[in-house]
């Protein structure tokens, strides 16, 4: 097995004893937990950011490795659960990954000097 399919099951199976089977749920319901973990991931993402030192008056701040690292996790955790909530399996992800990673190169080949939705609807 890979490693982010054994992530995937692994997530799963919190979801599933915390009481959240992504896979059995409607749009509503999905639309609801989309949600739910993007407001999780906010707050992952203040604490990861509350792990450096971003507040450039204060002297006294020092980078905490362990815990910004403890805080990534904590965002994959959160964007595996939306993944598998928008019925993505690593498979779908990894794919999905590869295409719009083409095209952020793309983006930069070029200049990136205008906005152009339509280059990402492939993925």
């Amino acid at each position: 097995m890979d490693k982010l399919e054994h992530i995937f099951e692994m997530q799963a199976a919190l979801n599933k004893r915390i009481g959240v089977d992504t896979a059995a749920l409607d749009d509503a319901g999905r639309a609801q937990w989309v949600l739910n973990y993007s407001r999780a991931m906010q707050q992952e993402l203040a604490e990861l950011v509350d792990s450096v030192p971003w507040k450039w008056w204060a002297k006294y701040q020092k980078l905490d490795l362990q815990n910004a690292r403890v805080e990534v996790v904590d965002l994959f955790h959160f964007l595996v659960s939306a993944a598998q909530t928008l019925g993505m399996s690593p498979d779908d992800l990894y794919e999905a990954y590869l295409r719009k990673n083409k095209v952020n190169h793309e983006r930069q080949d070029t200049g990136y000097a205008t906005k152009n939705a339509d280059d990402s609807r492939h993925i």
